[in-house]
């Protein structure tokens, strides 16, 4: 018998399976199952954490050893999370999807204060300004981490932006003691996602790191993209219909101005235009009498309505001759009908 089948087959206290039952049901509970870093959190703050999550997100500390028998035995792929189960760490649920999972965990995170021995997660700086401290052996203490410190104006200052410590490098306790000073706290505590497991992918944290706002600025750009492809290439869309009907409008109007075509709904541009013309070229020749008299008290707008009163008397007479035409038809229908009643006599 194989290793792993003498260890799914060993017999376990009653509690301990008890609590694996109870992993279990946790796990299939939720659509998405991840492994988190709980590693320097305190205990008070855990249970802060925990409290947030509440209605968002189920987080469950145990042994690891209770934490990887419960995912194995769930199985379905989910037996992928047991290579991040190591040191402090616990299992977290959600109906979330894993990015949004992420992005709440990154945001929950405080800034906390660092101890000595422990490795920066970033560069450590000092920043510019009044410290706030009277002046002391404090000062000294500053210079000798490397802060650019000295004694001005009745206080220890600050004179410029100091790198005491760069990412990587273990924290001292000199440092530790006067970054407690300043109440500098260089890193974040919080719940570090390790790996979660969602709708039979496992997604590591790095590819879960997006930036929203430029995720939403690359849709938006690829949504505008294919509206103009649309448009432009005549492929007609419940989106892009009226855009392209509108387009097709604009050309259609351009074509009549450009090709002098007397349309209704085109009359009055010309007009305008042809006045527009007209009165150009009498300031070029640079006399006086080159506009015709009618039109040298009359302004461009006036113009215009006198344009748009041509084109209604214009219509008012096709009306008329509409009507007139109408009559016709109607005497000749009458004549066509007496026709028909003397046919059906004889």
């Amino acid at each position: 018998m194989s290793a792993e089948g003498e260890r799914k087959t060993e017999t376990i206290p009653e509690w301990k399976q008890v609590e694996v039952d109870d992993i279990v049901e946790m796990i299939e509970s939720y659509d998405s199952v991840g492994v988190v870093n709980i590693a320097g959190i305190p205990s008070r703050q855990l249970q802060d954490m925990r409290r947030d999550l509440h209605g968002s997100a189920e987080l469950r500390v145990s042994r690891n050893t209770l934490l990887v028998r419960a995912l194995e035995e769930v199985d379905s792929g989910l037996e992928d999370l047991t290579e991040h189960v190591a040191g402090q760490v616990g299992l977290i649920g959600t109906n979330s999807n894993p990015f949004s999972l992420y992005q709440e965990l990154e945001a929950s995170k405080t800034p906390a204060p660092i101890g000595a021995g422990e490795i920066a997660p970033n560069d450590i700086v000092v920043p510019a300004g009044d410290t706030g401290v009277d002046p002391g052996p404090f000062v000294g203490e500053l210079q000798s981490i490397g802060a650019d410190a000295r004694i001005q104006e009745g206080s220890i200052q600050v004179l410029s932006d100091s790198t005491v410590l760069s990412a990587g490098e273990e924290v001292s306790q000199e440092l530790a003691n006067v970054l407690n000073e300043l109440g500098i706290e260089p890193k974040e505590v919080g719940l570090d996602l390790r790996g979660v497991f969602s709708d039979g992918v496992l997604f590591a944290p790095e590819e879960l790191e997006i930036d929203i706002e430029e995720y939403e600025a690359d849709i938006s750009a690829a949504a505008s993209g294919a509206f103009n492809l649309s448009v432009n290439a005549g492929y007609p869309t419940a989106e892009t219909v009226p855009t392209m009907l509108q387009s097709a409008s604009g050309d259609a109007k351009s074509l009549a101005l450009n090709a002098a075509i007397e349309d209704p709904e085109v009359v009055p541009d010309l007009i305008s235009k042809a006045d527009g013309q007209l009165r150009a070229l009498a300031a070029a020749i640079d006399d006086p009498d080159a506009l015709p008299e009618e039109l040298q008290d009359v302004e461009p707008a006036a113009a215009e309505e006198q344009a748009d009163e041509q084109t209604e008397d214009t219509a008012s007479e096709d009306d008329a001759d509409d009507a007139e035409a109408d009559d016709e038809a109607e005497d000749d229908d009458d004549d066509e009908d007496a026709g028909d009643a003397l046919g059906a006599m004889f």
